[in-house]
């Protein structure tokens, strides 16, 4: 069973998506200077959406995104571990997670994430590399 079916379980999912902001919150929290401000006004935009638009947005992404990384996985589950094979690979992950959220982002019809995203997507990928370990900890402990 691979990592998109074993999300579709309720429990799992509940505690991945729980998880995944939970990672999401500190990796913004986290970011200094200038462009951490600016980071943390735009995320703090995204959130006054509404009341769970963050993690309804992880639950409709996390499955493309394992689909993206099942790959990777299945590379590191055959060296003996994947949560350490996906750390390591930090970069490639990376690329795969963000194509994942610009195919997601050419298509929403909401002009704030739109914007919000367009904005901020030259200078995340070094953000959302630093966050693979902790995403590849959350799928290792609820998905393997």
């Amino acid at each position: 069973m691979g990592l998109t079916e074993k999300f579709q379980d309720q429990q799992n999912r509940e505690s991945v998506v729980a998880d995944c902001v939970t990672l999401i919150d500190q990796q913004v929290a986290a970011k200094k200077g200038m462009g951490g401000m600016a980071m943390k006004a735009a995320y703090g935009t995204v959130k006054n959406i509404g009341a769970g638009y963050i993690s309804g947005a992880v639950e409709r992404l996390l499955p493309e995104v394992l689909t993206a990384l099942e790959p990777m996985w299945a590379e590191g589950l055959a060296a003996g571990d994947p949560v350490a094979h996906l750390s390591q690979n930090q970069s490639q992950a990376a690329d795969r997670v963000l194509s994942v959220t610009d195919s997601r982002a050419e298509k929403t019809s909401n002009g704030v994430i739109r914007s919000v995203y367009g904005n901020f997507r030259k200078s995340v990928k070094g953000d959302v590399e630093s966050a693979v370990p902790g995403l590849a900890q959350i799928i290792g402990k609820h998905l393997q």
